[in-house]
């Protein structure tokens, strides 16, 4: 199965558009863990479905990625750069995940524990879909012949005392 970029962007802007709009209900949110890394911004703080470490600030990057990649199947930006530049931004996020200074990005967006792994499966998938060799397209025209040349113009026919197109030249006549 060969899927498109633009399908990529749909499926992961879609994908993320929700992971935003989830992060929102704090229902969905647990409170944080004691051991868990302490941010600044501590507005909506919490584990999405109890695994995803997210924030008002997390949510919100989450719903501009999701929007991104709507925008991006429907051709208002190129999928190619949107499938890019996610693999470059979560390969980097995925990073900055593990390192103990850095995984709060510096104390606004939590990307410990579980994002790290997401946002490295979010970036391998990406740069697949970003780098790969483009589908060679099918050349749609057979022949570069001209279509007139395919076929005897009826005049020509009638010149030859071919009345019936059945008939060919030196054919006998249809029973």
């Amino acid at each position: 199965m060969n899927i498109k970029t633009s399908t990529f962007a749909l499926i992961f802007g879609l994908a993320y558009l929700a992971a935003g709009l989830l992060g929102l209900v704090p229902a969905l949110l647990t409170p944080p863990p004691p051991d868990a890394p302490p941010t600044t911004f501590t507005l909506m703080y919490g584990y999405l479905l109890g695994l995803f470490p997210v924030n008002l600030l997390h949510s919100l990057v989450h719903l501009v990625i999701g929007a991104w990649g709507i925008a991006a199947w429907s051709g208002r930006s190129s999928s190619v750069s949107y499938a890019r530049s996610l693999a470059v931004v979560y390969g980097v996020l995925a990073v900055m995940g593990m390192l103990p200074m850095m995984n709060t990005t510096f104390g606004m967006i939590p990307i410990h524990g579980n994002d790290i792994w997401l946002h490295g499966l979010t970036a391998a998938i990406a740069a697949y879909f970003g780098w790969r060799e483009p589908v060679a397209m099918k050349e749609r025209r057979h022949k570069l012949v001209d279509r007139r040349e395919q076929m005897l113009p009826v005049g020509r026919e009638r010149r030859f005392g071919l009345a019936d197109r059945r008939e060919t030249f030196g054919a006998a006549a249809p029973a």
